[in-house]
């Protein structure tokens, strides 16, 4: 069974007189464990695709399933679950809070989310740890490097053991070694954590890393 699925999903927005179809007849499959990259221009239809897969919009037509699941026509409330539930997010300008630790940041959605990990200090402690910032726990961002800020929040999207991960441009504001190393972790913590890691990037290096890279031109998968 795929951690996240998408079934013929269609995205058409209104513009004005015109409508837009972001996204056709998209499919798409993918298992935990599996590291994903998502690539096209600008406009091509990326982020709606990010938008779909994260359960932050709604498809015009077709269907979305989160681990078997079918999350067509849920409510809000029970969306917003899902998502805290089994879903992460990195996101490419970090969004750490600045006044509170590595660990508090990493600790942070399982605070928000009731039925979230039962011990977030452990298990902030354990995700530091794994990516290498063991000796950053009780550090503020304006304390860490870009890549140091970058682990935190592939930390924090691993929180609450999502079935998925998603990342958005997550070398966009790093250095290639920096990269190669986060590249690296995302490679690793797929397979420790059994989640289905998903990259939307322009970047070609990322390529180089995952299992999968899938191409998306005006919304089509190629």
């Amino acid at each position: 069974m795929a951690a996240i699925e998408l079934e013929d999903v269609t995205r058409v927005y209104d513009s004005g007189a015109e409508r837009v179809r972001a996204l056709d007849t998209a499919s798409l499959a993918v298992e935990r464990g599996e590291f994903l990259t998502i690539m096209g221009p600008s406009g091509s239809g990326k982020s709606t695709m990010l938008n779909m897969l994260g359960l932050l919009d709604a498809p015009t037509e077709g269907t979305i399933r989160l681990d078997g699941d079918r999350m067509n026509d849920q409510s809000e409330e029970a969306l917003t679950k899902a998502r805290r539930r089994s879903i992460g997010f990195v996101f490419q300008d970090f969004f750490l809070v600045p006044s509170l630790t590595a660990r508090e940041n990493v600790e942070l959605p399982a605070i928000f989310y009731d039925d979230g990990e039962p011990n977030p200090r452990a298990r902030s402690t354990d995700l530091l740890r794994r990516v290498g910032l063991e000796d950053r726990l009780e550090h503020l961002p304006n304390q860490l490097s870009g890549g140091q800020k970058q682990r935190v929040a592939i930390a924090r999207g691993l929180i609450n053991r999502p079935a998925v991960l998603l990342a958005d441009e997550p070398t966009g504001n790093l250095d290639r070694e920096t990269s190669h190393t986060i590249l690296e972790e995302f490679t690793r913590l797929a397979q420790d954590q059994n989640v289905a890691i998903i990259t939307v990037t322009h970047d070609e290096l990322v390529t180089e890393y995952t299992d999968r890279t899938i191409d998306i031109v005006d919304g089509v998968i190629k």
